[in-house]
């Protein structure tokens, strides 16, 4: 009768450092979680019992714990999502420029190829009759020889540029190819979370 009455106190004791122990996991657990959703890493139910320092059967048997998890999982999930929507609009955006500087460049190579040809008839003209012309004649096809020219110079410069816009577009569209590649790798079906 006596060893019953001290087995109880101890039995008390140890059952309430276990509760305490089991708070004291559940308030790591709670710190891991809020952790790994601040910080925008993936959650899992190992990354949560890294983070808080706990078994993952910890994790998958107390039940407060196993709640949280979910509900953490689930709530990166869905920013995932919403995520993943807003880089589907940039990459619209990106797409569409580059098209639209794809566009603007192949006007450009065509607008210089004419005013190259236009240029080689005039000075064709000019050798052809440089006898026959008056110096006003002269003048003027000189003058436009030199509009000609700015107009080419013009044109390379822009070239130029538009090839820079399309060089940076087609490498922000590869970059957004490769984060969405990425992004679709981590909530395709059958990924593990683990």
């Amino acid at each position: 009768m006596n060893t019953a009455t001290v087995l109880e106190p101890r039995t008390a004791a140890a059952l309430a450092a276990r509760r305490r122990k089991t708070e004291t996991a559940l308030e790591r657990v709670q710190e891991a979680i809020a952790w790994l959703l601040r910080e925008k890493a993936q959650v899992s139910v190992a990354a949560v019992a890294r983070r808080a320092d706990v078994s993952r059967t910890f994790l998958y048997d107390n039940p407060k714990a196993r709640a949280a998890v979910v509900a953490a999982m689930t709530e990166a999930g869905e920013r995932r999502i919403r995520m993943l929507a807003n880089d589907d609009e940039h990459e619209a955006t990106w797409r569409e420029r580059a098209l639209n500087a794809e566009e603007a460049l192949k006007a450009a190579h065509a607008e210089i190829l004419t005013q190259r040809t236009r240029i080689g008839e005039l000075l064709g003209q000019i050798r052809d009759l440089q006898a026959e012309w008056t110096e006003e004649a002269i003048q003027r096809t000189t003058t436009e020889n030199t509009t000609l020219k700015q107009r080419i110079r013009q044109l390379t410069a822009d070239n130029r540029t538009l090839d820079e816009r399309l060089k940076a577009a087609r490498s922000n569209l590869r970059f957004q190819d490769r984060r969405i590649a990425d992004l679709e790798a981590l909530i395709a079906p059958g990924s593990s979370p683990d």
